[in-house]
């Protein structure tokens, strides 16, 4: 299991990959990733293709990264998850809070 987190050239967005289980086991490095930013973010992608699962810590972990970034007004994009993984977002409605590609 990993985190990984990577600013584009104009430091404006911040891509955040897991490798690996999306669980309680990465909840340090998940915020590390996202609360040791540059404040010039304004948009963050959770890249989740290489996601086996995710669990309900997860799911609040993506929560408090949306508060992080400013709650309703926040621009958070989860990308490229699995069919297993997009159903429990699915079933979570998290579609209504975060853009899910």
């Amino acid at each position: 299991m990993g985190v990984q987190a990577s600013l584009a050239g104009d430091g404006r967005e911040l891509t955040i990959k897991v490798d690996g289980r999306f669980d309680f086991s990465a909840h340090q490095d998940f915020r590390d990733a996202y609360e040791n930013t540059a404040a010039d973010v304004k948009s963050f992608v959770v890249d989740l293709g290489k996601t086996s699962y995710l669990d309900s810590s997860a799911l609040g972990m993506l929560l408090l990264l949306r508060d992080f970034a400013g709650g309703d007004n926040a621009n958070v994009q989860i990308v490229n998850c699995n069919q297993d993984v997009r159903k429990i977002l699915t079933i979570s409605n998290f579609e209504q809070l975060f853009q899910i590609h």
